[in-house]
């Protein structure tokens, strides 16, 4: 059990965290001493809100992959049961919500377009994943399970 928390740590640091760390790092970095010295706005505060609720959302998420999956967030190391509890009640995808609400909190906390615009990429580059690559996959790997989670709980919200 111990080995699949490193794996997952492992995985955040390589996936979400290019995607929600070091690209957006490059993207607005620039620009990031002069948000960090000026005085923080209602945007700023909001933005900060939206960041501790998607990380938590991710990193509850991983657990559940943990713990009821028995595997990782990576699909290289995929989970051996389908996880369907806890949130995934209401999304069959709340880590991909939950990285889009730490990008919209960056978005938020730093006021950047360049930023915006990439978190609007990452947002229709995770639907067409999910669509075409995620879900025939999870159909393949649980079957008519699958097929029933996807009947009972919507793709995003």
């Amino acid at each position: 059990m111990l080995s699949l928390y490193i794996k997952n740590l492992i995985f955040f640091i390589l996936q979400p965290g290019l995607v929600v760390g070091l690209i957006p790092y490059m993207l607005v970095r620039s620009k990031l001493k002069a948000i960090l010295n000026d005085d923080f706005g209602f945007l700023s505060y909001l933005g900060i809100i939206f960041i501790i609720l998607g990380l938590s959302i991710v990193i509850y998420c991983i657990y559940r992959f943990i713990v009821e999956g028995k595997g990782t967030l990576s699909p290289i190391h995929r989970t051996k049961a389908l996880v369907v509890k806890g949130i995934y009640k209401y999304t069959r995808n709340p880590m991909y919500v939950g990285i889009l609400i730490v990008l919209i909190g960056e978005v938020l906390f730093t006021s950047s377009l360049r930023l915006l615009v990439y978190t609007i990429v990452v947002a229709v580059a995770f639907h067409l994943f999910v669509i075409f690559i995620e879900e025939p996959r999870l159909t393949r790997d649980f079957k008519t399970d699958y097929l029933k989670y996807m009947n009972k709980v919507n793709r995003w919200f």
